[in-house]
């Protein structure tokens, strides 16, 4: 009887409910996970089913559907994009705090330079106070100048020179002598010859050029760089991409692993591969900073800016001061080159007392005061901070979205590596899109690099041309600038004060065909009714 009953009990084990290897684990977690991304549970499975049908997940016994694996790997995309977005929100705000900071020091300069100009040249009496507006024109122009306008600085100053010679002649002319325009030209056209001012023209020029030249173009490589960010930030990830970051990102909670963060090679590996093409901007990416860097630094070099700016009044005294006790030598030899307007005088009384009360000024009397050289120095201090900063951003990127999704470095054996709760063994690959050739997350084709990328890197070459002419002294020329660096927003030309202002690179707008084909257009159709008549007069003939 033993043996009966014992076959009897084993039966009723067995066929007992109970626990069993195997047995579908609920999707509850999910679920409440799914819904709070925003998606509904229409086909959202109960408990887990079998993923032969995942695409970018790891197939096994798995809670999300093909419908869900889609959405969830269009949302990470999304997500991924918001970031990358968002750190470039964050250096174009940079970019954006460092124009303003050297803006508003450097028209504070401006500014500062052109109120001293009446305590400067007061002293010349009439050749001041009659010429203020000749004055005020230069440091006009030298605003516009640095605002962007299309002004040649080398002519600019020249043709200062030449107007100032001839008020200056005309003033020191006997009363009784009549200067007609021609001859001022004339006299005008003996600057360079005779050199009346002294070396003052010529030395002043070529500091004041330089520091306007650097100035101007030290701003428009902060803007073209904040653009380039801009541009590049909006770049969409790619199709391979995308399935990448599912499987990086959301994979886990289809196979239940929610609380499993990804291993950080796996998560670089995943984001260098995505943002290839963005780290192929680095060599003239740190190109560029390097050569703004320079630039900033030659802001302190002798003659400093804010002595070049500030010595431009004293300057001027200097050249008229030096002209006026040379004034016989130099009108004997304008008649000479002119011929004799009349007959020579002794000059009005007026200007040879004021000769003689003139006194030798010179331009170390108006250096800035230590005060000035101190903010130069912590300007250029901060400058230079700051862009070392940003030096390595686009290399930085990819560890800078991994340090938000991957786990750390204590958690190496127990994080996720694509498949499973495990340390994440291939190794990490290098920067750029031809490193990514062996990369065995994200599938690339690095023949065809993006086209908005390489635009980009081209741009940033073409920048860092105009900043090192720049260094040189060079005028630069930001006309020729491409198309895709349009845009508005510059803050170049403020308070209606670029009516002479060049296009510059905000020249040519990516709408220009269509706006020249549309008046084109119109002029052929405002044009019918003048022919119109002119067509029924020649057919009633």
């Amino acid at each position: 009887m033993r043996l009966p009953v014992l076959l009897c009990v084993l039966v009723c084990l067995c066929a007992a409910p109970g626990p069993v290897a195997g047995a579908d684990k609920s999707c509850s977690d999910l679920r409440q996970f799914y819904t709070g991304k925003g998606f509904t549970l229409t086909e959202v499975p109960q408990t887990e089913i079998s993923g032969e049908h995942l695409r970018m997940c790891p197939q096994g016994p798995t809670c999300c559907t093909s419908t869900m694996e889609e959405n969830l790997a269009g949302l990470t995309a999304q997500e991924t994009e918001g970031l990358i977005r968002e750190a470039g929100r964050s250096l174009q705000a940079a970019f954006n705090a460092l124009h303003r900071s050297f803006d508003t020091y450097f028209t504070e300069l401006h500014s500062h330079s052109e109120r001293s100009l009446q305590e400067a040249l007061s002293p010349l009496g009439p050749l001041y106070s009659q010429n203020t507006r000749l004055y005020g024109d230069l440091y006009t122009d030298l605003r516009q100048y640095y605002r962007g306008s299309a002004l040649n600085l080398d002519e600019t100053l020249s043709e200062f020179w030449s107007r100032l010679l001839e008020r200056t002649f005309k003033s020191s002319a006997p009363a009784e002598v009549s200067l007609s325009e021609d001859y001022l030209e004339c006299v005008a056209k003996q600057q360079e010859t005779l050199r009346p001012f002294g070396d003052v023209p010529r030395d002043m020029k070529a500091k004041v050029i330089r520091a306007f030249v650097t100035a101007r173009s030290f701003v428009q490589g902060l803007i073209v760089s904040g653009e380039v960010v801009r541009k590049v930030s909006q770049v969409s990830l790619s199709p391979e991409c995308m399935k990448a970051l599912m499987k990086l990102v959301y994979c886990p909670h289809c196979r239940g692993m929610a609380s499993v963060k990804p291993c950080s090679n796996y998560c670089s590996n995943v984001m260098k591969g995505c943002l290839a093409n963005q780290a192929d901007l680095n060599p003239e990416w740190q190109n560029l900073i390097d050569t703004m860097i320079q630039v900033v630094s030659s802001f302190s070099t002798e003659p400093s800016l804010d002595v070049v700016l500030a010595s431009i009044p004293a300057r001027i005294y200097e050249a008229v001061h030096y002209q006026q006790q040379n004034m016989d030598t130099f009108t004997a030899k304008v008649y000479q080159m002119c011929g004799t307007p009349g007959e020579p005088g002794t000059g009005s009384p007026a200007l040879h007392e004021q000769r003689r009360k003139s006194g030798s000024l010179t331009a170390s009397e108006y250096k800035p005061s230590p005060t000035a050289g101190l903010r130069l120095e912590m300007q250029v201090s901060d400058l230079s901070s700051k862009l070392r900063e940003m030096r390595q951003y686009w290399t930085q990127l990819p560890m800078a979205l991994c340090s938000k999704l991957a786990a750390g470095g204590a958690s190496q054996d127990k994080c996720w590596n694509g498949i499973t709760k495990a340390r994440y063994l291939p190794e990490v690959m290098g920067d750029g899109l031809a490193s990514q050739i062996n990369n065995p997350e994200v599938e690339l084709d690095i023949t065809k690099p993006d086209m908005t990328i390489r635009q980009q890197i081209m741009q940033l070459k073409i920048m860092s041309n105009r900043l090192k002419n720049a260094l040189d002294g060079n005028d630069v020329d930001f006309q020729d600038a491409s198309d895709d660096i349009s845009g508005s927003g510059s803050g170049m030309c403020v308070g209606g004060q670029c009516s002479r202002s060049r296009p510059g690179l905000y020249a040519y707008s990516p709408d220009n065909n269509r706006v020249r084909g549309a008046a084109t257009s119109q002029t052929c159709l405002c044009s019918l009714p003048l022919l119109l008549p002119l067509v029924i007069l020649l057919l009633q003939r």
